[in-house]
């Protein structure tokens, strides 16, 4: 499937129909969300997977009680960090160091710039820059799985503190700033399963200068 062809087949599904995502699949969207651009490369985020179904029982009164959560294959939450110290960007150079081959005294200007551009922010802008991360990474876990055919239905309606107390996130130095539930829809009983996909025309939405 071609990608306009993909993103015109996805769509914000309402109801799931328990059929588990083959691990292959899964994977490739992972991998694909893994690879989402991130200001400096940090992705100041950690994704989690949530496929236990136990698990998702005990998220779903947080997510409003929506069907999805339970009947879809997995929940993605994209958990931002609460901080971003010197600590991670040192661990990000030696990343950095070891996977290109270069010796990590090399980056010693990119670390200081990172550490630098980040010490210009408040606590509430550092959170809202790490947020924002995440949100990208949301988008390219979108558009990867309209690519394998699996759906996806993005969620900001959810209390973050009952979320992360069920994935005890406030132990990781986490919060969660948005979620995705994958799975297979319910043709059956999706009401928005034979709508027309409505979105601003071209050439209201763009403009040329």
């Amino acid at each position: 499937m071609k990608l306009i062809e993909a993103l015109e087949w996805r769509y914000a599904v309402k109801k799931m129909n328990g059929t588990k995502i083959p691990a292959e699949k899964l994977n490739q969207i992972l991998e694909a969300t893994r690879l989402a651009p991130s200001a400096f490369g940090l992705t100041p985020y950690t994704i989690i997977v949530v496929e236990d179904e136990e698990t998702r029982k005990k998220l779903q009164p947080a997510f409003y009680n929506q069907s999805q959560v339970v009947d879809g294959s997995a929940v993605i939450v994209f958990a931002a960090w609460n901080n971003v110290t010197e600590k991670e960007v040192a661990e990000y150079m030696q990343d950095i160091a070891e996977q290109r081959g270069v010796a990590v005294e090399t980056l010693n200007d990119f670390a200081g710039y990172i550490n630098g551009s980040l010490k210009n922010l408040n606590a509430d802008q550092a959170r809202i820059w790490a947020d924002k991360q995440a949100y990208i990474a949301l988008g390219f876990g979108l558009v990867a799985a309209a690519a394998e055919q699996v759906d996806a239905t993005p969620m900001e309606g959810f209390v973050p503190d009952a979320v992360d107390e069920v994935l005890g996130l406030k132990a990781l130095g986490l919060h969660s700033t948005v979620a995705l539930t994958l799975g297979y829809r319910d043709a059956a009983n999706d009401y928005l399963v034979n709508a027309k996909k409505v979105r601003r025309d071209h050439k209201k939405l763009v403009i040329n200068k």
